[in-house]
């Protein structure tokens, strides 16, 4: 039985407007934050999963028509997990005619002894992801080290920082490493996450899933992604609304004194301010003495 062709036109005209929102918004992203320059080399960290896969596709769509010349070269870690479909990637590269690099170093072995069982291993699997594919970036004249978290990770790492480390931070779209050697971007920042895993599947990439911390359901992030999407179902819109909070900061209206000058707002010129230790410790005057 032969397939609708209404409904084929349909699902074909939706994928094509998808491809081209979420073409746009990388585009807009990459355009507000500098990200690629004339003559970038960028790695394109592929793990396999929706997300690397995406940005991937929509890096080379752009590539094609950018207004700027850059090279990219997709870089896989094989952490040599068992049971690690290592022909996945290669075979899908090669056939894309995609320049590619695959880093085979076994840090799962590593992770696995490190941590005990039931505790969460994604820490120390991210920094050692993080410094060996810094590592390959600078051996190999990388300028950009591309990533593909999107928009609902970036907010989802705002109320984890918030909640559990008493601060406000997120991922932001581009950041410089702290030794100053790596310059790291987001192209996804402002993608939904949904969006991508419908362009994944009309695309049928060949997902790969993480067996060392897929399995963890405990941990805080899923907890707060739970949570997320619980507010988005009760009050359609609110991630959005939230998202463009953290593009509109008003320090003033905060309380970080290291970004803004509250203790000289509206103070007197030539009035003397009493220190920390004088408010907490009160002071030795004659009348205290009595």
């Amino acid at each position: 039985m032969s397939a609708n062709p209404d409904a084929t036109r349909k699902q074909s005209y939706e994928a094509g407007k998808l491809a081209k929102r979420l073409r746009r918004q990388v585009g807009q992203a990459i355009a507000d934050y500098g990200m690629i320059e004339d003559g970038d080399k960028v790695m394109v960290c592929l793990s396999g999963g929706k997300d690397s896969y995406t940005m991937l596709d929509i890096l080379l769509l752009l590539q094609a028509k950018a207004p700027v010349r850059f090279e990219l070269i997709a870089v896989n870690l094989d952490q040599k997990q068992p049971d690690f479909p290592a022909h996945v990637l290669p075979e899908y590269l090669s056939e894309r005619g995609i320049p590619f690099h695959i880093i085979e170093q076994d840090t799962y072995s590593v992770v696995t002894r490190v941590i005990p069982q039931g505790k969460t291993m994604c820490s120390l699997c991210s920094r050692m992801r993080r410094g060996t594919l810094y590592q390959w970036a600078a051996d190999n004249g990388v300028t950009k080290i591309a990533l593909g978290h999107h928009r609902d990770d970036i907010l989802g790492t705002f109320f984890l920082n918030m909640f559990y480390q008493g601060s406000l931070k997120a991922m932001p779209p581009k950041l410089q490493s702290d030794d100053g050697k790596h310059v790291v971007i987001r192209p996804l920042a402002y993608c939904r996450e949904d969006d991508i895993a419908t362009f994944a599947e009309a695309k049928a990439f060949p997902i790969i899933p993480c067996n060392l911390c897929g399995s963890q359901e405990n941990m805080q992030r899923k907890v707060v992604k739970r949570m997320l999407e619980d507010w988005e179902k009760s009050h359609p819109g609110r991630s959005e609304t939230m998202f463009r909070a953290l593009g509109n900061i008003a320090p003033s209206q905060l309380m970080d004194r290291n970004l803004f000058d509250f203790a000289g707002l509206g103070a007197r010129e030539g009035a003397v301010r009493a220190d920390t230790h004088a408010w907490l410790g009160g002071s030795d005057t004659a009348e205290d003495n009595d």
